[in-house]
This record gives C-alpha cells, structure tokens and sequence, in this order.
C-alpha cells in the first residue's frame, strides 16, 4: 500500500486552551482505503508522542518507509482499508509537517521555536474536528489511538460525541500519574539545561540540543519496555568486557544511546517540550471535582478499550479506571487486557491475540 503525504490549509483562528490563537495553520496527514458514497467508513487514526500521519503503507520508491502502526492497518488487516477509510493526521505542534515550533512565525518570519503555543489534546482533538469539515465528513465510525492517541480517542467521545460512533483507547489513562509527570520533567529539564537550548530559540544560534534531546529519549524509553523484556533481551550482558571507564559496556548501555542519538537527530526539542506538557495537562475529570464518570457522560460512542499486563507507564489499572466510569455512565464498554511481556510499547507490536481483538471488534461492531 503506498502512502501519499497530503496537507490541509486552515484559515480560520483556532483559539486554544492556553488563551492563545493560531490564525491560521496547516494540518499533515495521509488516507488509506476508500470513502464510501456515506461518508460513513472513516477512521481517525491518533498518533503518540513521536509519531506522526504516516500510520500505514509505504511511500513511493521507500522499502524501509513503513508506517508506525502498518502491521494494524492495511488490506485484510485488523483495520481493512478494504472496508475502511482510514486518516492518519499529525497534531498540531509537531515536526512532521503540521504547524508546530518549526513552522515559520508569520509576525517575524522566523521559525516559531520557542514561541510556538502550548497545545493540549483539546486543542488537537478540535483541530482535527476541523480536518473532518475540510474532509466532508461529519461523523466516523471509530477515533483510535494507542497511548496519548487513545487519550485524543477518549477526549473526541466527550468532545464531540455526536461525531464518533466509537473509541478505541489502547494502552492509555484517564490522566498522568504523579509519577509519569516526574518522568517527563526529568526529560524536559536534560533538553532544557542543554548548553545548545538556548531558551528554545536554538535555530537562531545555529545549533541544536541533541544531547539534552538524547537523554530525554533515552529517560523515556526506559519506562516504554518492561522490566522482564529489558532482561531478557539485554540482561547484564556486556559488550566487549569490563573497560573501566564511563564508555557504553554494557549492551544496554549502548542501546540506549544509539536509540537517544537517533532520536535527536529527527525530532525537535521544542515539540518535545510540548507533546510531554499536553500529556501532563490532560485530565478530563479535573473541572468535576475528579469525577471521571460524569466527564465521560456526553458520550454516545461505544468503547473499546485494551491494555497490556506488563505495560507500568499506563498500567491496566488506570484503563479500569476508564470502564468503570463508563459503566457507571451505562455506556456500552468491552474490555481487554493483554498478557503480553513488551511493556507500554506493546500497543504498537503485532502480538496475535491483540491484533485479533481489535479484528474482532472492528468485523462484529463497527459498522462501515
């Protein structure tokens, strides 16, 4: 399946929660499948952290090109792009082609960078509300996303409940722990106390703070794999042996570096910053006294939800937290967890059972 990077020009002021406006901005995304004459058989597709649009297929003349999530979307897989039209849209305030902190500041003619505006999932999730407009389509048959992409699923059932029949909320929470807050400030201040920061105005100077991006990668990668499979496929192994020195030895000592240098070298400090702050902001059940049922009482949409066993970033308890405050709202939930050893990426792997659920789910429910 070849993938088509598209665009879509917005010039219409969008207000964000932080008080802000953008007056105009562009939205990166990709289709796959066909529309049908209804406009009934979309399927919005919400990416995590460092991913982007391109969620299925290969581009033109690219082998190695393969979407993030291409092992569950495509012809005859869990989600059938035979049946379904499927949207791959990349958040505002990223660096894959959508308006972010890269993009140029139409006041000064200089790349954002620091003065790009913090966004939430709200924000997105509105934005994206606006690419369906400019699609023509009113309502989709499922929002799904895995991690912070199945807490844009969960914000568009309440948001928009009229406009999603269902949400597909994988591996994700109600809101952050007080613990996944740490881990991203750590990882905010290795980007920010980085001598080539420069208060985020880095392009301006030249440089890029690739080390502090590193170390943030490589604090959040950590907490992406469980403690068993961080054992079983590194262990205490040593590379060449002991060296006395501060070099790599061991093998995940290595590991971890090459994943944090090759990291810094395609994304952008300033996106982090603001992709770990929307995440730390998102907490539907704050303006309800910390009632989560009632802020999931707009909802009309039917629920899928999974989590993985060994997944401790979003463990399967906070996804019960989710089924419960929609039972308790009497909303049509099915729920799943996952016996699976990769941790929180195993969202994004093709373990057989996982994938069968969502097949299952997307054949007996969701209705094209």
């Amino acid at each position: 399946m070849i993938a088509i990077p598209l665009q879509a020009q917005f010039n219409v002021p969008l207000p964000l929660a932080s008080g802000a406006v953008l007056d105009a901005y562009e939205l990166a995304y990709e289709t796959y499948g066909t529309l049908n004459a209804a406009k009934s058989n979309a399927v919005l597709i919400c990416h995590a952290l460092n991913a982007s649009h391109h969620v299925a297929g290969i581009y033109a003349g690219q082998s190695d090109s393969e979407g993030w999530w291409d092992s569950m979307i495509g012809p005859g897989k869990s989600v059938d792009t035979n049946q379904f039209f499927v949207i791959g849209v990349n958040n505002l305030g990223s660096c894959f082609g959508s308006t972010g902190p890269l993009s140029m500041n139409p006041a000064t003619h200089l790349p954002y960078g620091a003065d790009f505006p913090l966004v939430t999932v709200e924000d997105w999730v509105d934005s994206q509300a606006q690419l369906l407009d400019f699609l023509g389509i009113e309502t989709v048959a499922a929002v799904m996303g895995g991690s912070l992409g199945g807490m844009q699923a969960l914000c568009w059932s309440y948001r928009y409940p009229q406009r999603i029949r269902h949400a597909i909320v994988i591996a994700a929470a109600p809101n952050l722990s007080a613990q996944n807050i740490a881990f991203n400030e750590v990882a905010r201040q290795a980007i920010m106390t980085d001598p080539d920061f420069h208060d985020g105005h880095f392009a301006q100077h030249h440089t890029l703070p690739k080390n502090g991006l590193a170390v943030a990668r490589m604090i959040g990668h950590i907490t992406y794999i469980s403690d068993d499979q961080m054992e079983s496929k590194f262990g205490r192994e040593l590379r060449d042996g002991k060296k006395f020195s501060f070099a790599p030895e061991f093998q995940i000592e290595s590991y971890l570096r090459y994943q944090g240098e090759k990291f810094s070298q395609y994304y952008d400090a300033n996106t982090y910053l603001r992709v770990t702050k929307a995440l730390d902001y998102f907490d539907p059940a704050a303006q309800y006294d910390g009632d989560l049922a009632v802020a999931l009482s707009p909802a009309s949409a039917k629920f899928l939800v999974i989590s993985f066993t060994t997944d401790w970033r979003f463990s399967p308890t906070r996804s019960r937290e989710m089924v419960k405050a929609l039972l308790d709202e009497k909303k049509a939930v099915t729920y799943t967890e996952i016996d699976a050893p990769h941790g929180h990426d195993a969202f994004l792997l093709n373990h057989p059972q996982y994938h069968a659920v969502v097949r299952t789910y997307f054949t007996h429910q969701v209705q094209p």
